[in-house]
């Protein structure tokens, strides 16, 4: 796959607007990996995909939990954040892999900690610490994935 978009985001709120764009060309059947260091906005972009595709309450990093569930009409949100898992192997034995279906969304904080159990991503999404901010790639994966970012660059 060859689409991606790349910019320098200036605040939280910028980020949170720009992850709710991308939210609204999102469909469920969908996978997308969030990786960077900590504190580069993983989270702050979990938080504004989720207010894109309407959710109005509170959004919680599901650090220790590892998975945070959000129901709409006609499918599931499931946030992510593995930084915390130890082995790969540990997220097989929470039943991930039923949430990795037609019907749900994933956004996944940290997906290297459970590399060769996670379903291949539709969008990779970087994001790094920036001297005016932060820096986010977003880059397509697959076919769907391509198809959102070509929406998402139209708009």
């Amino acid at each position: 796959m060859t689409g991606s978009v790349e910019m320098v985001l200036h605040s939280q709120s910028e980020l949170e607007d720009i992850a709710a764009r991308l939210a609204g060309h999102a469909a469920a059947n969908l996978m997308i990996y969030l990786r960077g260091p900590l504190g580069a906005g993983k989270t702050t972009f979990a938080r504004g995909f989720l207010r894109g595709l309407g959710y109005t309450g509170v959004v919680k990093s599901p650090t220790y939990t590892l998975v945070e569930p959000y129901s709409f009409d006609s499918m599931m949100c499931y946030h992510f954040d593995l930084y915390r898992l130890a082995d790969p192997e540990e997220l097989e034995f929470t039943g991930a892999r039923d949430y990795f279906n037609e019907s749900s969304i994933c956004l996944i904080e940290w997906p290297e900690k459970a590399a060769g159990f996670l379903a291949e991503e539709d969008i990779d999404c970087v994001l790094e610490h920036h001297p005016q901010g932060r820096k986010m790639t977003l880059t397509a994966c697959s076919t769907k994935g391509e198809q959102i970012l070509l929406l998402f660059k139209a708009d």
